[in-house]
């Protein structure tokens, strides 16, 4: 298991929040997430583009060190937030509000298929009405509200980035759900040994994470902290994105797909599934269910609107998502950016922020064609009754 790390840093809420408010401003009240990029303070928007892209500016898979990976554990709470600074927007404006990959039926269309993933999580959990969820690393609250509203559940969606929450909580309003749905902000994933995330024990009947702990510098960390505030007999299931087994960090092109992977996606250390199912069982969990969804026979891979592969598409309303992810669509997004950023109408930085999430995809799709990705390993844990 990957070790962890010797020195985090520390939660500054205080200096987060006028960081929001200096690179965002009133951004987050816009609802459309493209005039939101563009409403950014440009010398914030630097700042964000220099933390994050110090780790991973001339630094190649074939060099890459252990002290490197230690540098991105030990600072990953702020790589994760910049990260998000900046990507946030992009991804609401190229996605869709629940950013996370799931699995695809026969011509099903695709926010069809987002919603499906987030319910079938759900199902298995058994969450029910009246429930008290936590949703761990909610983003801008996409499958805490679809999930309140198949389930009647009431969820508190757990954040560390300032402007996702307040995007979030705006969204949660629009749907009339300010009473079921709320959004804080903590340390969600820190170590066991900080003792950050700042909830009671034995707060929650469930927990969920989709597509997020992989933030955490140590997954046995984060789902310690998870048990703690989990009700006994209270479940846990996750979505965790893994590289398989087949992964041997001693092959380049194996090593720059896994650097890809986490350049892309702020991700400052990822492992492998038996990792994984291991941190699961030494936090406490009694595993009811680990399975690799992307392993399912299905009709479409889930890769494929990444992929920019049109044969899968299952709506004409799907076509702008795929058509971005192609070499066309992907050339395009790079000269407009280009153009505006040149012009003044977007920050500096906006660019390279659009071709590093480009080439991640790229690195996703392989890691998947070659069995070395998943974005879906299915865990379901139980926290034993006292």
């Amino acid at each position: 298991m990957a070790p962890a790390p010797t020195g985090l840093e520390s939660e500054d809420h205080i200096r987060d929040a006028a960081f929001n408010k200096a690179m965002h401003g009133k951004s987050a009240e816009e609802r459309n997430a493209f005039m939101a990029m563009l409403k950014k303070d440009p010398k914030a928007q630097k700042a964000a583009v220099d933390e994050y892209f110090k780790h991973w500016d001339n630094k190649s898979a074939a060099d890459e060190t252990e002290a490197d990976r230690e540098a991105r554990r030990a600072e990953y709470a702020t790589l994760t937030r910049h990260y998000y600074n900046l990507a946030t927007d992009l991804y609401e404006n190229g996605w869709s509000q629940s950013f996370h990959f799931c699995r695809f039926g026969p011509r099903e269309p695709f926010l069809q298929a987002l919603a499906r993933h987030e319910h079938y999580l759900a199902h298995v959990m058994g969450m029910r009405e009246g429930m008290k969820v936590l949703d761990v690393g909610c983003g801008v609250g996409g499958p805490a509200r679809e999930i309140a509203k198949f389930t009647g559940a009431n969820i508190v969606g757990l954040n560390n980035n300032d402007y996702q929450i307040e995007r979030a909580t705006a969204y949660a309003a629009k749907d009339g759900l300010s009473n079921q749905v709320s959004f804080t902000k903590e340390a969600q994933y820190l170590h066991i040994l900080l003792q950050q995330m700042s909830f009671p024990d034995e707060s929650f009947d469930a927990v969920y994470a989709i597509e997020a702990t992989v933030h955490a510098p140590s997954l046995e960390g984060v789902y310690s902290q998870i048990y703690r505030v989990l009700k006994p007999g209270g479940v846990f299931g996750v979505y965790e994105w893994l590289m398989t087994d087949k992964y041997d960090n001693s092959n380049p092109k194996h090593r720059e797909i896994r650097l890809g992977i986490e350049q892309g996606n702020g991700i400052s250390n990822m492992v492998k599934i038996s990792e994984g199912v291991a941190a699961m069982k030494a936090a406490g969990f009694e595993l009811e269910i680990d399975e690799d969804l992307a392993e399912r026979p299905d009709a479409s891979p889930w890769y494929y609107p990444i992929a920019g592969d049109f044969k899968y598409m299952g709506s004409i309303w799907d076509l702008f998502t795929v058509l971005r992810m192609t070499k066309i669509g992907r050339s395009t997004v790079h000269k407009l950016v280009g153009g505006l950023e040149t012009v003044g109408i977007a920050p500096r930085g906006t660019q390279k922020t659009a071709d590093n999430l480009a080439w991640a995809a790229d690195c996703l799709v392989a890691g998947a064609k070659d069995g070395l990705f998943t974005p879906m390993y299915l865990m379901v844990g139980r926290k034993p009754k006292a």
